[in-house]
C-alpha cells in the first residue's frame, strides 16, 4: 500500500501528547490531508460540532477534561455518520468494548504503524 492522496479530506486528531501529535502530523502531512489538532476532549467536541468539513476523527481515549469515550458519544449524538477511530495505548479487551459502546467506528492501538493507520483511514476516506 502506497501513500494515499487525501488532499480533499480533513482529519481531526484529538490527542494531548506532543509526541503523538508529532507522529500523526508527520504521517498525515504526506497524504496532503488537512490535519486539525485538539488537545483535549472538550476541544475535540467543539471542533467536530462546528467544523462540518471534518471527514474523520482520530480520538485518543485518555484525554484531559473530557475523555475519548465521552467525546465520542457527544460527537456521535449530533454527527452519527462522522467516522471516529479510537487510538489508544491501552489495548485491554474492556477498552475495546467501551470504545464500541461509545460509538467508535474503528480501534487501533499505539504505537500506531503508519501502514495500519493508512489502511484504517482508507476505509473511510478512500485512496
Amino acid at each position: 500500500m502506497g501513500t494515499p492522496d487525501w488532499s480533499n479530506k480533513t482529519i481531526l486528531v484529538v490527542e494531548d501528547e506532543d509526541i503523538n501529535q508529532f507522529f500523526f502530523k508527520s504521517a498525515l502531512q504526506i497524504t496532503n490531508a488537512n490535519v486539525i489538532f485538539a488537545s483535549n476532549g472538550r476541544e475535540g467536541i467543539n471542533e467536530a460540532l462546528t467544523n462540518m468539513n471534518i471527514d474523520c476523527i482520530l480520538m485518543d481515549i485518555r484525554l484531559p477534561e473530557v475523555n475519548g469515550y465521552e467525546a465520542t458519544q457527544s460527537i456521535k449524538a449530533v454527527r452519527a455518520d462522522l467516522p471516529i477511530i479510537v487510538q489508544t495505548a491501552y489495548a485491554l479487551n474492556n477498552e475495546r468494548l467501551l470504545a464500541w459502546e461509545a460509538g467508535c467506528d474503528e480501534y487501533i492501538t499505539k504505537p500506531v504503524k503508519i501502514s495500519v493507520l493508512y489502511e484504517v483511514l482508507s476505509r473511510y476516506l478512500g485512496r
